[in-house]
């Protein structure tokens, strides 16, 4: 049998199902667990959708509410959708959002979705000293646990992590991070542990072009250019997929983003285009994960 020299894979690999593409919709649950100066933070959360946070100790009420819209209608738009189409997702969850939104996590529960930890807040954990950046990989795994009775076993920093953070979470027990997007399909790390062990960790690239962030980020991005991008992105790894070997794509959506009224259709007309398919397997991170190390297991020591 063949193998993919990049991955040790087997050249006829298939996802389940006999899928060659393997499509992971990530929702990212943050509303709620973002800097706030009522949490004791130095400053307002910087991401809105104006760009125009100062960077001083003071409220911003205005910001503060589209979170709020977020975790509230966007939400319930988003999962709507999803669950409509009976897709499975994966929730990237800040633990303290959903402590304070028992309804989004009851939702998560419902739909089967998987929650994956997202922090403990939505903050930046690359500032952190060791100690502390492992108690807030803990704290976040021990309360999504008791959200959603199942703890996380994959992780997603807000963009920047520490040189320990890999080593943190193969300590802790978790399965895989997302901490990368160097790639289209997953691949292992071994790791150097505290106790002398080298123990694998599976890195499954994110995907920051597709994600509907760019529709903050890149205003002149359109919802109509935004889908457009996602739905080409789809197509072409598809193409490559039945040519060259499996493929695995990311689509991160926001709540407070995608889930506005005007967006909303763009987020319709992308699941649309990839439900329903029998070339095209949409799955959790988790399961993804579980098929990959079945076809590629850890390396040896």
């Amino acid at each position: 049998m063949s193998l993919d020299p990049a991955h040790g894979l087997p050249a006829d690999f298939t996802w389940p199902n006999g899928a060659r593409l393997a499509l992971s919709i990530v929702v990212n649950v943050e509303e709620g667990a973002e800097m706030n100066v009522l949490d004791g933070d130095p400053r307002p959360e910087p991401v809105d959708e104006l760009g125009a946070v100062p960077r001083r100790q003071v409220r911003v009420h205005g910001n503060e509410s589209n979170y709020r819209y977020g975790i509230g209608a966007g939400a319930h738009r988003v999962f709507r959708l999803i669950e409509e189409r009976g897709l499975p997702v994966t929730a990237t969850a800040a633990a303290l959002a959903l402590e304070r939104s028992p309804e989004v996590a009851a939702r998560l529960v419902a739909g089967g979705h998987e929650t994956a930890a997202h922090g403990y807040r939505w903050v930046y954990q690359y500032r952190m000293e060791e100690a502390e950046e492992r108690e807030f990989i803990r704290r976040a795994r021990d309360s999504i646990a008791s959200s959603v009775g199942v703890a996380p076993t994959g992780w997603l920093s807000r963009l920047l992590h520490t040189d320990s953070t890999r080593r943190l979470l193969a300590e802790e027990g978790f399965q895989y991070h997302m901490d990368d997007y160097s790639g289209d399909l997953p691949f292992w790390e071994r790791v150097e542990c505290g106790d002398g062990t080298r123990r694998p960790i599976l890195v499954m690239p994110y995907a920051l072009d597709s994600n509907d962030m760019k529709m903050w980020t890149a205003p002149s991005l359109t919802p109509a250019d935004w889908a457009g991008y996602a739905i080409d992105t789809f197509a072409w790894l598809l193409e490559e997929a039945a040519t060259e070997g499996a493929r695995m794509m990311s689509l991160g959506l926001h709540l407070r983003i995608v889930g506005r009224p005007g967006r909303a259709g763009a987020l319709r007309r992308v699941l649309d285009h990839v439900s329903g398919r029998n070339d095209v397997w949409v799955a959790t991170r988790r399961d993804i994960a579980d098929a990959w190390a079945d076809a590629v297991p850890p390396p040896g020591p």
